[in-house]
């Protein structure tokens, strides 16, 4: 049996399971509930929902969290506007798309973008510096490398 919790969220879920909210990113009826990322069921300005990836989930963490401070300020708060800034992908060895809404790239220079991209958004040189090293002993090795976790025997 479900419980009333489960049962109002599937009654305010669409049918891809996201829960509904409004321009805000509240749940109807409930103005101290949030839901963020991709579990919002959450129209952007030209009626399409927005996506469920990374950026767009830290953009309405952003919201939320300007949201909360003007409610404690008693400021009214502005509706939820996604920036879309486009899409990477890697495909595998020096292949990757890049689709940047005007232009698009795809191949060698995608990838190079991707790999950028990518270690700009991790925190500290050291992380950067060995991550890089990381990738480029690969390229150069074609060592893949062990992505396993393993634990005891039972």
């Amino acid at each position: 049996m479900a419980s009333p919790a489960a049962k109002w969220l599937k009654a305010k879920s669409d049918r891809a399971g996201r829960v509904e909210v409004g321009g805000d990113l509240r749940v109807a009826g409930h103005p101290n509930v949030f839901v963020i990322g991709d579990t919002a069921a959450v129209k952007d300005g030209a009626g399409r929902f927005v996506p469920g990836i990374a950026p767009a989930a830290k953009q309405m963490g952003k919201h939320v969290a300007r949201t909360i401070l003007s409610d404690i300020a008693g400021r009214t708060s502005m509706p939820f506007v996604y920036k879309d800034y486009g899409s990477l992908a890697t495909i595998g060895r020096k292949a990757a798309v890049a689709d940047f809404g005007r232009f698009t790239l795809s191949g060698f220079p995608a990838w190079l973008i991707w790999g950028i991209v990518h270690l700009g958004f991790l925190i500290g040189f050291r992380n950067r510096f060995t991550v890089m090293l990381d990738w480029g002993w690969a390229y150069f090795t074609h060592n893949r490398g062990a992505r396993l976790i393993t634990g005891s025997e039972m």
